[in-house]
């Protein structure tokens, strides 16, 4: 798929950083924009729901989580629970939190 991009002349800037991001990250534009984009509209969402959208989880198998999450009451977070029962894979965990911003907290 391929997407145009029309912008201003004061928002070059903006073009001009997403070009550097990049090139530090050894990714292409499309891909660190759409990085961006997904980052912008998940932050606000659950772990869950960022595994959800991701395709990485079941809603049957969040749901099943969430439920052992409340019957055990040993406070562990909804991400361990799945990773333990083998619901999803460490990595689709650690690209969620990423995503939600919260990346440091594994």
């Amino acid at each position: 798929m391929q997407t145009t991009i029309y912008y201003r002349e004061e928002d070059q800037y903006l073009i001009d950083k997403l070009e550097k991001k990049a090139n530090r990250e050894r990714k292409s534009k499309s891909s660190c924009l759409l990085s961006i984009v997904e980052e912008y509209f998940e932050a606000e969402n659950r772990v869950g729901e960022i595994l959800t959208d991701m395709g990485a989880l079941t809603k049957g198998k969040l749901e099943d989580g969430l439920d052992k999450q409340s019957n055990k009451k040993n406070g562990k977070k909804i991400g361990d629970i799945l990773v333990e029962e083998d619901y999803i894979r460490g990595v689709d965990l650690d690209r969620a939190l990423q995503v939600q911003g919260k990346s440091d907290e594994r």
